[in-house]
């Protein structure tokens, strides 16, 4: 998994932004949400003991990221699922996406309270392709 997260300097805690890298978008859509996750809970204590699909369309990639992101953390907050494991497959036209998310039900007993996450943002987002792969740059409202 290749992520990291950081808060502004110098202010609250009001914003998390997460980045992210892959050799595949695909890759990256999977670490960033996986950067997420982290940022709620560490992931090493996260089992794979249930799956959800998560599916989107949406008229760009931005879109597509914000939509998927959006609905993993539908799932969380309704459910109290932590991911530690996705793998996404990206289709181009139009661009959408299917999610095979594997993880558990938080358990305070169990796992560790980290930020909670309350929305994802278009602010700063950021989708690029480089030389050495893929980075993705999303700021979540916490």
């Amino acid at each position: 998994m290749k992520f990291g997260f950081s808060y502004p300097e110098g202010g609250p805690e009001a914003d998390l932004t997460v980045e992210a890298r892959g050799s595949t978008l695909e890759e990256a859509f999977e670490n960033i949400a996986l950067g997420a996750f982290n940022a709620m809970t560490p992931l090493e204590g996260v089992e794979k003991r249930e799956v959800r699909r998560v599916e989107v369309e949406s008229e760009d990639l931005q879109g597509l990221l914000y939509d998927f992101l959006d609905d993993l953390i539908f799932l969380h907050d309704s459910e109290l699922l932590v991911f530690s494991d996705i793998d996404v497959k990206i289709k181009e036209d139009p661009p959408g996406l299917v999610a095979e998310c594997r993880g558990e039900r938080f358990s305070p007993g169990r796992h560790r309270s980290g930020v909670v996450v309350k929305a994802v943002t278009f602010h700063q987002m950021k989708i690029e392709k480089g030389s050495d792969g893929w980075i993705i740059r999303v700021v979540f409202d916490t």
